[in-house]
C-alpha cells in the first residue's frame, strides 16, 4: 500500500492519462525503471485510473491531502483495490464472508486454492498448480495487509472494525456511484468489510449521531444525506470529526 499512497499523493490531472505520463513523473524509489513501469501498469493504473470507479485516485487523494489517520485511509485503499481486482472482490464476497457467517475464523491457503480452482473451472480456465498457489497466497497476504485477516502464518479473520470516519466516507463514495436509500444500506460492497446489513444500519445510526451524515429510516423507506457534495468536502467533514 505504501507505493500506492506515494503515487496517489504525487499524481495530478496531467499525469493521470497513460502509464508513460505517470512514469515520467513517478517518485517510487524502485531499483529500475522497468520495476516502476510494472508497478504502474499492473497495480496502480488498473485500480486507481482505469478501475471502477474510474480515476479513483481522486477519492484517495482527498483523504491523503488532509493527513487523515491510517485507520481511516487504509479502508479507502482496500475498497478501491478490491473493486479494481475482481478476484479479490469475489473471494471476500463469496468465500470469506460465508466463512465468517458460518463461524469459521481460520483460513488456510489450501481453502483459497480450492476456491480459485472452482472459479477457474466455472470460467473454463486453467492455471498451473504453482500459479494457483502463488495467487492464493497473494490474496491472503493482501487481506492481511488491509487488516481483514490477521496472522503471519496461520491466518484468521480479524475482528470486524470499520472506523466511523472511513465508513461515512465510503458511504459517500457509494452514493456518488448511484446507490441511495435502502440500496446504499444493503450494498454488497459492505461485505468487503465483513459487515452484515444490521451492522451497516448500526454504523449509519452512529454516523448520524456524531454528525458525519444524516440517516432516517422508517421500515423500507430510508433517507441518507451527506453534509458535502465533493470528495474534498466530505474528507473535510471526516477530518473535523477525527480531530
Amino acid at each position: 500500500m505504501d507505493d500506492m499512497r506515494l503515487l496517489v499523493r504525487s499524481v495530478c490531472d496531467a499525469d493521470a492519462t497513460t502509464v508513460d505520463s505517470l512514469l515520467a513523473n513517478q517518485r517510487l524509489a524502485k531499483r529500475s525503471r522497468s520495476r516502476v513501469r510494472d508497478t504502474l501498469k499492473r497495480s496502480f493504473a488498473p485500480r486507481f485510473i482505469d478501475g471502477d470507479p474510474p480515476q479513483a485516485w481522486r477519492i484517495a487523494r482527498a483523504v491523503e491531502d488532509l493527513g487523515l489517520p491510517v485507520e481511516i485511509v487504509r479502508p479507502v485503499y482496500y475498497w478501491i483495490t478490491a473493486r479494481g481486482e475482481p478476484l479479490l472482490y469475489d473471494f471476500v464476497q463469496c468465500e470469506l464472508f460465508s466463512q465468517m457467517v458460518r463461524g469459521q475464523q481460520t483460513l488456510r491457503t489450501i481453502e483459497a486454492v480450492a476456491w480459485i480452482r472452482g472459479r477457474l473451472a466455472a470460467e473454463k480456465k486453467r492455471w498451473s498448480e504453482v500459479v494457483t498457489v502463488r495467487v492464493a497466497r497473494g490474496l491472503l497476504a493482501a487481506l492481511r495487509d488491509f487488516g481483514v485477516l490477521e496472522g503471519a502464518v496461520r491466518k484468521q479473520i480479524a475482528p470486524v472494525h470499520l472506523p466511523l470516519g472511513a465508513f461515512a466516507y465510503l458511504a459517500f463514495a457509494l452514493r456518488q456511484l448511484g446507490a441511495d436509500g435502502e440500496r446504499l444500506v444493503g450494498h454488497r460492497d459492505w461485505r468487503l468489510f465483513l459487515l452484515s446489513v444490521p451492522a451497516v444500519e448500526h454504523l449509519f445510526l452512529e454516523a448520524d449521531r456524531v454528525g458525519l451524515l444524516g440517516y432516517q429510516a422508517a421500515g423500507r423507506i430510508v433517507r441518507i444525506d451527506f453534509p458535502a457534495s465533493t470528495w474534498e468536502g466530505m474528507a473535510d467533514v471526516v477530518a473535523a470529526r477525527a480531530n
